[in-house]
């Protein structure tokens, strides 16, 4: 998601950013410097990249892909007769992130020291086992399936540019369903019956008439049953609609295991040297920009903290003896602060009474 919207958004002249070589830097110089803000900010990231998606998936991909053809013959025909702005227009319609630019920003975040992660199917959902697991304190996201996929804390908007000005969101999961007066298994329905990357939304069901059907019969198969049986046909179930092997898809996805080796992370120095190589030898980057970059990196992405030194203990709970002597201790502490502080009370009173002039 984030190597597309900079290859949508950074741009100049209505065109993606290229080097002298020709080759398109857009998503790297997005990349870079998007994480370099996030981590001046006291985020330490961790990117997941899609793996291959589910074959229930492929629906919704065909109509992306329809869209982007679509979209490129209108871009060709605005190049030949329309006008600068309908040009751009469709010019961002045709984007697509490709293996290369997968790839590039891999190598990008290896070399600034920031971890990823190449999920086997769905990115959302590995984010989700990360986040469960405590490895993470949130997944970040602009999809709201993730919540689908059980993640305790979503986040909206991180990734968003700084001009936008869009306040992040932060959605805890315990407390949609407490809100929603649900538990999992209903909310994961509720999403389905909304429409998500894995089915069609049934025509004429909006958010009010999905929840007001949830909460009145309680499942999806109830929903359906009500559905197919209504004689006035008010809503009618597209023919492929397998909401079980969706839902599945939610509470089973493929992903790897917080105790998997790659899920096993964690943040490094930069390797500066090797990063000006890459950014400004081979892409063009400003050299002063990237020293720059690294030495914010070097500062803020710290690989070992210190500990306090109770980390190293675990706490062992005292004898009844023990908390006696502590009390006594305790009480003994006190009464000699007592005694200490009467005695410099008279020792003041007696200064005072002093005649002037008598040593």
């Amino acid at each position: 998601m984030s190597i597309y919207s900079f290859l949508i958004a950074v741009r100049s002249d209505g065109q993606q950013l290229m080097n002298e070589s020709g080759e398109t830097t857009s998503h790297l110089m997005g990349m870079f410097y998007r994480t370099l803000r996030i981590v001046d900010n006291g985020i330490k990231p961790v990117y997941v990249f899609d793996g291959a998606p589910p074959k229930l998936k492929s629906g919704e991909l065909a109509k992306r892909f329809a869209r982007k053809s679509e979209a490129q013959e209108s871009h060709e025909e605005a190049r030949e007769i329309g006008t600068a702005e309908e040009v751009e227009k469709f010019s961002r319609r045709t984007v697509r992130v490709t293996r290369e630019h997968n790839a590039e920003c891999k190598k990008l975040l290896k070399l600034m020291g920031v971890p990823y992660i190449d999920a086997p199917t769905e990115a959302e959902a590995q984010c989700a086992v990360l986040a469960r697991a405590g490895k993470v304190y949130a997944a970040a996201s602009e999809d709201m399936d993730t919540l689908c996929f059980d993640s305790p804390i979503l986040l909206r908007h991180l990734t968003f540019s700084e001009q936008r000005k869009e306040p992040i969101q932060e959605i805890h999961l315990d407390r949609v369903l407490e809100g929603l007066g649900m538990e999992m298994k209903q909310f994961v329905d509720l999403c389905i019956l909304l429409g998500c990357d894995y089915l069609d939304p049934i025509p004429k069901v909006g958010p009010n008439t999905a929840l007001k059907l949830i909460r009145e019969h309680g499942t999806l198969e109830k929903v359906v049953e009500a559905i197919t049986s209504d004689p006035k046909k008010k809503y009618v179930i597209p023919d492929d609609w397998p909401y079980e092997q969706a839902r599945e898809l939610f509470f089973n996805p493929d992903v790897r295991t917080a105790d998997h080796p790659e899920c096993d992370f964690k943040w490094e120095n930069p390797d500066v040297e090797a990063l000006v190589k890459f950014l400004v030898e081979d892409k063009g980057f400003s050299e002063d920009r990237v020293r720059s970059g690294a030495a914010r990196l070097q500062k803020n992405l710290k690989t070992a903290q210190q500990s306090r030194l109770e980390g190293f203990f675990k706490p062992v709970a005292k004898t009844d003896e023990e908390k006696k002597m502590s009390k006594r201790k305790h009480e003994e502490k006190l009464e000699m602060q007592k005694k200490r502080k009467k005695e410099e009370a008279k020792a003041k009173k007696e200064a005072r009474a002093k005649p002037r002039g008598m040593a």
